[in-house]
């Protein structure tokens, strides 16, 4: 009971911090497990930031216009070229309104009123306790989204019980993205389609890790240093791992990147936090 009562308390302190900050807080039950996607979310952004091209689908599909966004969308993110990460960045094309955006940047220049209006319809959602399998009642204990694409999720342990190693040992062992028993494939936990990155974070320690592979998962340690030494410095205020949703989470959709090396290796990365000014880059080769 002791366990559950920290874990839940890390949880809704995580929860409540992000919700003063603007996020939108999900259920469970609003999450489409077999697309990996908040529909919600991603209907709200395009009507509100695109609604000219929003209407043209309506025209030409009627009723049948947010499931034909949404399959086209999945067959986006399951595409050669496609992924969480590239839509994020480029969107994705639909006959009848040509290529819909799935985010905004932080405007360069605030005097373009449009690009404005567009960065301010960013819909940022954390969902505790989702239930992402599809052929059982697992749930992760919070994912987060971006337009309805989820980016990250997050193991909690705290260390009144279990170290950070218990979450990364979770990972490892109960959240394989293919379902043992079936065989088919986790829509949230696969690389590429789902989310981009998973966290293991204790309340003094995180770990991070772009691709899971059952056992074979590597992570990489996502923490502040601590006197040239690893780990992160007591916080007389509050956790030791509090940047993570003060600071990280601010920039959440802003550290994303994907570079090609030799045309030929291909390197998911995501930048590390570490003392300014010189970020340290955490890389998983694919």
């Amino acid at each position: 009971m002791g366990k559950i009562h920290h874990e839940c308390e890390l949880e809704r302190h995580i929860v409540e911090q992000l919700a003063a900050a603007g996020w939108l807080v999900g259920a469970s039950e609003a999450y489409d497990a077999a697309r990996a996607l908040y529909p919600e979310d991603v209907i709200g952004w395009l009507r509100e930031s695109q609604p000219e091209a929003w209407e043209k689908l309506e025209r030409q599909n009627g009723a049948g216009t947010e499931a034909a966004v949404l399959d086209r969308l999945v067959k986006a993110l399951d595409s050669k070229d496609g992924g969480t990460l590239e839509v994020l960045r480029w969107g994705f094309a639909i006959a009848g309104a040509g290529r819909l955006a799935m985010s905004q940047p932080v405007p360069e220049d605030e005097r373009n009123a449009t690009v404005e209006a567009r960065y301010r319809a960013n819909r940022l959602r954390v969902v505790p306790q989702l239930r992402y399998a599809l052929d059982n009642e697992n749930a992760i204990d919070l994912v987060f989204f971006i337009n309805g694409l989820p980016v990250a999720t997050v193991e909690l342990k705290t260390d009144f019980t279990q170290s950070v190693e218990a979450a990364m040992l979770q990972y490892r062992q109960d959240r394989n993205p293919k379902n043992a028993q079936s065989g088919r494939k986790e829509p949230l936990l696969s690389f590429r389609h789902g989310a981009v990155v998973h966290f293991a974070l204790s309340d003094s320690d995180i770990r991070m890790a772009t691709r899971l592979d059952g056992e074979a998962t590597v992570f990489l340690p996502f923490n502040q240093g601590q006197d040239g030494a690893a780990g992160n410095p007591p916080n007389p205020a509050g956790y030791p791992v509090s940047y993570f949703w003060e600071t990280i989470l601010a920039i959440f959709a802003q550290p994303l990147e994907k570079v090609k090396l030799a045309k030929r290796r291909s390197f998911l990365l995501w930048y590390r936090h570490s003392a300014p000014p010189y970020p340290e880059l955490a890389y998983r080769a694919t």
